[in-house]
């Protein structure tokens, strides 16, 4: 990731993850948060809050297939 990101997510980006991931655990009928609502609320909120660098742009990543591949990275956790 340090290759191809200049700036990352602030603070209050991963605030609105945690606030979205709860909403969309509630609208599902259930009181926790489960990995699967960060998995699919992560590209929506942070795509644009997430500033790549000329690595990236020369590999034709954008900021989808970065959090993508960050996704796959972090193993869900047990």
């Amino acid at each position: 990731m340090k290759n191809y990101v200049n700036f990352g997510a602030s603070v209050r980006a991963a605030q609105f993850v945690v606030l979205a991931a709860k909403t969309r655990a509630l609208m599902r009928n259930r009181y926790h948060v489960a990995y699967e609502d960060i998995r699919e609320l992560a590209s929506p909120i942070l795509r644009h809050r997430i500033l790549l660098n000329f690595h990236a742009e020369s590999e034709r990543l954008d900021s989808d297939a970065i959090l993508k591949r960050l996704l796959e990275w972090k193993p869900e956790p047990k």
